[in-house]
């Protein structure tokens, strides 16, 4: 069957007419292949598109650890502020949308990858596209050198501590003291494995090995640094993926905020923003991972020449700080996670605060709470796209809102 792709749809596949999936192929391509149920999964390309590269990656064909290197830089940016236009204009939004700050290649500190033991030793690595097979990744493009050279000792924990017939999984952090890791599905913790594991992590010079949950080494706390502080976030914690994305949300951010004296954060995570934000403004920190706002406040108190930081562990889908809470602050920075932040956005947008910077990795979460602020009498700013993800289909982006 022949095709011509139409469009990209929301996980980077191409959407011909029927609708068919197509992987790897860009709007405008003609192809041919066979299609199975609603996908074509082998398409040959008789009409490449202007906009096809070649992917840099040597695993790209067997890695599904990227999606979308067979296009040009700028067809991937352009695409990615289509998708905030197109959240926005299906809530019937117009906005300034602005120009994708893109992260480098070999920028992601943060990755979770997944290991099984062999006969030989182990397979350390991504999954497959759309299987469960692994695939080592040798020189990965996305990964920072500091993560790429601790794959030895990575391999070195699932031949210790894996099985040939379960998968664990790494989430492995670039911190200053060194990695840290937390691993899950590996053998469960007895006396020896620990001795085992501890020997191990002293060996390979980890900054932390967390396995199962339980902390088996802290050689130095695995420490960040956000702005004049340092903070050693729980194991697995979140943290923005690349240096670059995080350096282009916290301009934003501040942006924002301008010279605002007094300032609260929700969703404020372990202090990325709520941190620097204190070398100028008194900030109160809202968060719902206790273990998080524990580290942010272990990490202003050791700070030298912050403002005053509160900080308050706190569900704010369950319990959103109302219009009341929220008086006397002169600005709101939100940073919600995938879902969006429905009933804390309904709460703020009955407050007289009078200018707010909300982050977002979803356009479609972002245009649904916009909306509500938008119809209480917000007026939506700037928003800037920043790409993390390079050559994946995740958005994100912080938008500025005002009122008077």
């Amino acid at each position: 069957m022949r095709l011509v792709a139409e469009r990209l749809g929301h996980l980077g596949d191409a959407v011909a007419e029927g609708p068919v999936f197509i992987p790897r192929i860009l709007p405008g391509e003609e192809v041919e292949g066979e299609v199975t149920g609603d996908r074509m999964p082998a398409p040959r390309i008789l009409t490449p598109s202007p906009d096809r590269v070649s992917a840099p990656c040597q695993h790209y064909r067997t890695c599904g650890g990227c999606s979308l290197q067979h296009a040009s830089d700028r067809f991937v940016a352009e695409w990615k502020r289509a998708v905030v236009v197109s959240a926005l204009a299906g809530q019937g939004i117009e906005a300034d949308v602005g120009e994708v700050e893109t992260s480098p290649v070999r920028s992601r500190r943060r990755a979770t990858l997944h290991g099984r033991r062999t006969k030989s030793g182990a397979l350390l690595g991504f999954h497959a596209r759309g299987s469960d097979a692994l695939v080592a990744v040798p020189n990965c493009l996305l990964l920072t050198p500091v993560l790429m050279a601790g794959f030895p000792a990575l391999e070195a924990l699932v031949k210790v501590g894996g099985s040939r017939s379960a998968e664990v999984s790494l989430t492995v952090t670039e911190s200053l003291a060194g990695l840290d890791v937390s691993v899950m599905g590996g053998k469960p913790l007895d006396v020896a494995l620990h001795g085992s594991l501890a020997r191990l992590a002293e060996e390979q010079g980890l900054a932390r090995l967390t396995w199962g949950g339980e902390t088996v080494a802290l050689r130095n706390p695995p420490q960040q640094q956000f702005g004049a502080a340092r903070v050693a976030p729980p194991a697995g914690s979140f943290l923005q993926a690349t240096k670059a994305g995080e350096a282009s949300l916290l301009a934003f951010v501040q942006g924002v905020v301008g010279d605002s004296r007094r300032i609260v954060e929700l969703f404020a995570g372990a202090g990325t923003f709520t941190l620097p934000m204190a070398e100028t403004a008194e900030v109160h920190a809202v968060e719902g991972d206790a273990g998080m706002i524990a580290a942010l406040d272990r990490g202003w108190r050791a700070a030298q020449g912050l403002k005053r930081v509160t900080s308050e562990a706190r569900d704010l889908f369950r319990r959103p700080l109302d219009a009341q809470e929220l008086k006397g602050f002169d600005a709101i920075v939100i940073d919600p996670p995938r879902a969006g932040a429905q009933a804390q956005v309904a709460a703020l947008a009955d407050c007289k605060v009078p200018r707010m910077a909300m982050l977002s990795c979803n356009p479609v979460t972002f245009a649904r709470d916009a909306r509500i602020l938008l119809e209480a009498g917000w007026k939506l700013g700037r928003i800037t796209v920043i790409d993390q993800f390079r050559w994946s289909p995740h958005v994100e982006l912080g938008a500025q809102f005002t009122r008077s």
